[in-house]
């Protein structure tokens, strides 16, 4: 096919090229690709999920930029690529949370969070007017079942992983976390791993002000940010 016709279909979000692809579709996970590096491990006893946080000026406040978010009290995420478009994704996924909570009292379970977001990413590569989400989520959390870490991604599919990295570097972490994520890892060790990751593909000196950590434990159930201080901890004790 030539290079007309492969633009020609690259245009339309509705019509599949003769190769069998969404030519937006495959425009979105370029934006993903493109995005800040993320990193999500599940341990035997919890989750955690690290990104990084680079900020493009001095002059911008830190804690208006949000990589890692909560999602419900057990559930949390995190994004590489548009942060706008994950915004949205973040304000459904919280509602839907609540709505669930208040009709069955008690949190989802993460495999209905993540579900909800594929469903929603999924309505966007089927109706004219509108454009795939230019990001994907890593969704992590703990519910009765155990942990349990999934990758939603634009085209509307999700994945449920032991350990995964998305964004810029994704491959090269994904080799890192091979290496070293076994299946009776603890949460400790997985803050380190993944941080550990990070550090690799890091241009420059790791800092906690340089990344986010996200963590939920097994023994108490609630989805919560590390602090710089417990980052800075972490960080010292790799050395």
């Amino acid at each position: 096919m030539s290079g007309f016709d492969s633009d020609r279909y690259s245009f339309s979000l509705t019509t599949f090229s003769p190769s069998g692809k969404l030519g937006q579709i495959d425009h979105a996970l370029a934006a993903v690709n493109n995005g800040s590096t993320s990193i999500g491990i599940k341990s035997h006893d919890g989750i955690v999920l690290v990104s990084e946080k680079k900020l493009k000026s001095a002059l911008i406040d830190k804690d208006s930029i949000k990589k890692v978010q909560i999602l419900a009290d057990n559930v949390g995420c995190v994004y590489s690529g548009i942060g706008a478009d994950s915004a949205v994704l973040v304000r459904s996924g919280r509602k839907n949370g609540e709505v669930y909570r208040r009709q069955f009292g008690e949190n989802p379970g993460v495999d209905t969070v993540a579900k909800d977001l594929t469903a929603k990413m999924q309505s966007y590569t089927q109706s004219g007017g509108v454009r795939p989400f230019g990001c994907s989520l890593l969704v992590g959390g703990v519910d009765p079942a155990g942990p349990s870490l999934w990758q939603v991604d634009p085209s509307g599919s999700s994945i449920r992983w032991k350990a995964t990295a998305i964004g810029k570097n994704s491959r090269t972490c994904k080799t890192f976390l091979e290496k070293r994520v076994t299946p009776d890892i603890s949460l400790d060790d997985a803050v380190k791993i993944a941080l550990l990751s990070l550090k690799e593909v890091f241009d420059g000196l790791l800092k906690a002000e340089h990344c986010e950590v996200g963590i939920i434990s097994t023994e108490d159930g609630f989805f919560r940010m590390m602090t710089d201080a417990e980052v800075t901890e972490q960080l010292d004790g790799l050395e």
